[in-house]
């Protein structure tokens, strides 16, 4: 199943964090985002701070929904965005599921601008 056909589930403490090869894996349907060592990243560009601030009140809406929540970073046209999960110090499937997620919504709020 696709990433963005699946739902976050809650993580359990003792849940160990996916391992490298997995997490390259996962990547590849992501390739907007960079995978680091415990977390994955993607900065995201708007034409001026209006946008920038839409664009993470919608990420808002869909991270609450999944209950897992990035760390967000905005300066001005930029918004970053990070997942890591938290609770196992490292990468979990909810943080590759939130980020086709995300990547869906950024999509589509450019075709709406194109339109």
């Amino acid at each position: 199943m696709k990433l963005i056909e699946q739902k976050c589930k809650p993580i359990q403490p003792n849940t160990p964090p996916l391992g490298s090869k997995e997490a390259e894996s996962l990547v590849l349907e992501i390739p907007s985002w960079t995978l680091g060592e415990k977390e994955i990243r993607r900065e995201f560009r708007f034409r001026d701070f209006r946008e920038a601030m839409r664009f993470t009140n919608d990420v808002a809406a869909i991270v609450n929904e999944q209950d897992h929540h990035p760390d967000i970073l905005i300066s001005y046209n930029k918004v970053k965005l990070t997942f890591s999960t938290h609770k196992i110090n490292g990468l979990s499937m909810n943080d590759f599921i939130m980020a086709a997620k995300i990547d869906l919504l950024s999509e589509g709020q450019r075709s709406e601008k194109a339109a």
